[in-house]
């Protein structure tokens, strides 16, 4: 595998060295001034709900294939007078709720996939989704067990969620895409150590992917009612204005042993990385997450997490 210190520009052949590099391109920046909604898959990794503790929230959702997502739910929506309303993405910090500050609630890293998509609209319908860029996503969960929406674990106020400042672009969302080559790498630093957080896993190991995701997230944008944990989204979109945009996290890897049972503290760092497995291996990324440094065709998104 290549070495991720100095990335591509380490290679020998400068030619070689730009062939590669060529597919990355500087992509946008996702601030609050950027008109999106927010939107997040539950349940697209098999296992991930058993482990988080939330297998019973959607006893009741009715899906028609037993390995489908369960539900689309909201982590931003502009214009919302809630909690939703508020922009709470950061690429460089977590900052805990008060409750897990004082130990009354846990919190932890969900690993992903985030989509930065364009969305087509025939009247009030959503009738394409178009996915541009991809990176690394921290969906930050608080387990909250009693919480009647999802959305009530996922957006706490600023800097609650995280997103990688180095999206990467992708020119169509099928077979062969450049987000097949990619896995989804997780790890907690505390202490000086560095821990495996979530287990190393493959985008195309999700359950739902390519066309199969977006034709559910289509479904779920146009007819997904307000019932159980669900929400309704046609009213948030009609809400938030009907963006042309939606950042979509496409679902949370399965937990190491670690992982699920060790909580974030004030003096940690959330890591999720996006690497290409066809150059990098998880010894070259836990390497560069000790160096902070790593080549352009990763996506790395690292958080400290504090207390306000």
């Amino acid at each position: 595998m290549s070495s991720l210190f100095g990335g591509i520009a380490a290679l020998n052949n400068d030619n070689e060295a730009a062939a590669l590099a060529a597919p990355v391109e500087p992509q946008m920046q996702i601030t609050s001034q950027t008109p999106f909604i927010g939107l997040g898959v539950a349940g697209n990794f098999a296992g991930h709900l058993e482990q988080a503790g939330e297998a019973a929230d959607f006893v009741a959702v009715k899906v028609d294939d037993k390995v489908a997502p369960k539900a689309l739910f909201p982590f931003y929506v502009p214009n919302h007078p809630g909690q939703l309303g508020v922009f709470p993405l950061s690429g460089e910090a977590i900052f805990l709720p008060e409750a897990a500050v004082s130990g009354d609630e846990k919190v932890q890293i969900e690993p992903e996939v985030a989509l930065w998509c364009e969305l087509e609209y025939a009247g009030e319908q959503v009738v394409a989704i178009h996915p541009k860029a991809f990176g690394a996503y921290n969906d930050c969960s608080i387990r909250r067990p009693n919480a009647n929406k999802i959305s009530e674990k996922k957006n706490w106020g600023e800097e609650s969620k995280g997103l990688a400042a180095n999206l990467l672009p992708l020119t169509h969302f099928a077979a062969g895409c450049e987000l097949d080559d990619y896995r989804i790498a997780c790890y907690l630093e505390r202490g000086g150590e560095l821990h495996p957080y979530g287990i190393d896993s493959a985008a195309v190991d999700y359950s739902y992917f390519h066309g199969q995701l977006l034709a559910w997230a289509i479904d779920k944008f146009n007819h997904q009612q307000d019932e159980g944990p669900a929400e309704h989204i046609q009213g948030l979109l009609a809400q938030a204005g009907r963006p042309a945009h939606a950042l979509i996290s496409i679902g949370a890897t399965r937990y190491t042993p670690f992982g699920e049972t060790h909580f974030l503290a004030p003096g940690d760092t959330a890591c999720v990385v996006v690497y290409p497995a066809s150059r990098y291996d998880e010894q070259d990324i836990q390497e560069a997450i000790r160096a902070r440094r790593f080549g352009p065709d990763v996506s790395v998104l690292l958080q400290a997490v504090k207390t306000r």
